[in-house]
Parts: structure tokens; C-alpha cells; sequence
């Protein structure tokens, strides 16, 4: 988890989601992506959020989620409509 928590918008709590599904470094977290990632986790937590999978983007770029592209923001926002 120690590791997972030093990426950007990553505290306990998402690192542990994240391990609860195979997770366990940034580089699986980068080979997975932020959609595969997220659908893991929404098979074990049905109420994870948009803001979960803005999370997981950013992470990923090794930014906020709030520095996000506008297009970024709008394909993680139809990926997560797609879901529901």
C-alpha cells in the first residue's frame, strides 16, 4: 500500500480498494488503466463514484484529478455513464 499512496489522489482507503483487487503498484495500477481498474473495483464496491475514477486517472499521469483535460474528464464521465 506504501507505494500506492505516494501517487497523487491515492490515501488508504483507495490503495486498499485497490489491492482488494489485485492492485498493489504503479505499475499494475498503469498496465490495468483507470477503466479496467475502476470496473475491478465496482464489482466489489458497487457505490464507487465518478470522482473514484477521476481519481484513478489521475494517479496514473501522476497529477490531480482536478488538473484532468476537459476531454479526459468527459470520456472517464461517458465510460462511467456507460456502466450504470
Amino acid at each position: 500500500m506504501a507505494t500506492l499512496t505516494k501517487l497523487p489522489n491515492i490515501g488508504p482507503t483507495l490503495a486498499k480498494q485497490l489491492e482488494a483487487v489485485a492492485i498493489t503498484s504503479p505499475e499494475q495500477l498503469s498496465t490495468m488503466g483507470s477503466k479496467d481498474a475502476f470496473a475491478a473495483i465496482k464489482k466489489v464496491n458497487p457505490h464507487a463514484c465518478i470522482q473514484l475514477l477521476y481519481s484513478l486517472q489521475g494517479a496514473i499521469e501522476d497529477k490531480p484529478y482536478t488538473q484532468l483535460p476537459t476531454e479526459t474528464r468527459e470520456d472517464l464521465k461517458q465510460y462511467f455513464k456507460s456502466l450504470a
